[in-house]
């Protein structure tokens, strides 16, 4: 009959409506503890704490999980998340597992094809980075830098000679 497949019983409706109030509020609480960074653009560590609160939160909805042990599974998620940042923020060798580094991939007037290919950018793409920032020439652009969640940032040409604040940050022959 196509009731079966449609529903079983209003218990486990009820059951999962409740279930799914409770996960919601609980996550939505262990977010505000856990901060901001939890809810800042995605780099890789960010997404993957993010995928795995998801997949929690999903168990807890649909009652595969006792809600004591999805609000555990939230509360190591966020702990371990808050641990790793704060020991990323006093060691750089951890800061450089857990964010990598941001990728020069084009500088004062030349596309950097090595980086472009180890991080599997083009150069149409970048042109249309540019042209997002209203930008119609690329003569006016000092660089194009992939940042660590991915997006790219487009640095415009200073207006007056000289050097510009950046330049130390834009290096290409860095140690």
């Amino acid at each position: 009959m196509i009731s079966d497949w449609l529903l079983d019983d209003w218990d486990t409706v009820h059951h999962t409506a409740a279930c799914t109030a409770i996960a919601f509020v609980s996550l939505f609480l262990f977010i505000r503890i856990s901060g901001k960074r939890t809810l800042s653009k995605l780099n890789a560590f960010d997404f993957v704490v993010s995928v795995s609160m998801g997949s929690t939160l999903s168990s807890m909805i649909l009652g595969k999980v006792t809600l004591a042990e999805g609000s555990t599974a939230l509360i190591v998620i966020i702990a371990l998340q808050f641990t790793l940042a704060w020991m990323a923020t006093r060691s750089s060798k951890l800061e450089k597992v857990i964010n990598s580094e941001p990728s020069l991939l084009y500088y004062e007037g030349r596309f950097l094809r090595e980086t472009m290919e180890r991080e599997y950018i083009t150069e149409s793409e970048i042109i249309a980075e540019i042209r997002k920032y209203r930008i119609n020439r690329i003569d006016r652009v000092k660089a194009v830098v992939l940042e660590l969640n991915g997006e790219m940032t487009v640095v415009r040409k200073s207006d007056g000679p000289g050097p510009t604040s950046t330049d130390e940050f834009f290096r290409t022959d860095k140690p």
